[in-house]
């Protein structure tokens, strides 16, 4: 019963979203929907790619102004004026890599949220062993004004026990 409610309520999410998409033979444009999907979309690849390519610059140019990351064992940081020397640090400690499933991922208006699950990889910098995590998070996106879709809000945490 739980299975078939989730069902029916991502069919209510998205139901919204296929109305209004094109289903136009070859050569047609598709719909409004579907290009702010498309570029919801794109917006996850190119945040993964900046993470993945453990560039800050390009990271913070992915977030908005307003943005709010709840990274696990850490207080919320809200901004890119708490975001950016966190990410700067962390960066430059480790070499990361993070491998991401989406498990979800809905458009709806200006706003999208992702699901996701993910296997990072920390190489320490000065040396020594890289440590790995697996966990789940969820990211929220904004089309903002100048028609970029930037992260808003991110929250992930890990399936490992904690370190004792």
């Amino acid at each position: 019963m739980r299975r078939l409610l989730a069902t029916l309520s991502l069919a209510a999410l998205t139901l919204p979203l296929a109305a209004g998409c094109s289903s136009g033979g070859e050569g047609s444009r598709p719909s409004a929907p579907m290009r702010r999907a498309d570029a919801a979309n794109t917006a996850h690849d190119k945040y993964l790619s900046s993470i993945n390519a453990n560039d800050a610059d390009a990271f913070l140019a992915m977030i908005t102004d307003d943005a709010i990351f709840m990274p696990p064992g850490a207080p919320r940081l809200v901004g890119k004026a708490e975001v950016g020397p966190w990410a700067r640090a962390y960066l430059d400690a480790y070499r990361i890599h993070w491998d991401k499933t989406v498990i979800e991922f809905v458009v709806s208006g200006r706003w999208a949220y992702e699901i996701y699950t993910y296997h990072s990889t920390d190489a320490p910098r000065a040396g020594g062993d890289p440590t790995t995590d697996t966990g789940k998070g969820i990211i929220i996106y904004r089309l903002e004004d100048d028609g970029a879709w930037r992260v808003a809000r991110d929250a992930w945490n890990s399936d490992l026990p904690p370190a004792n």
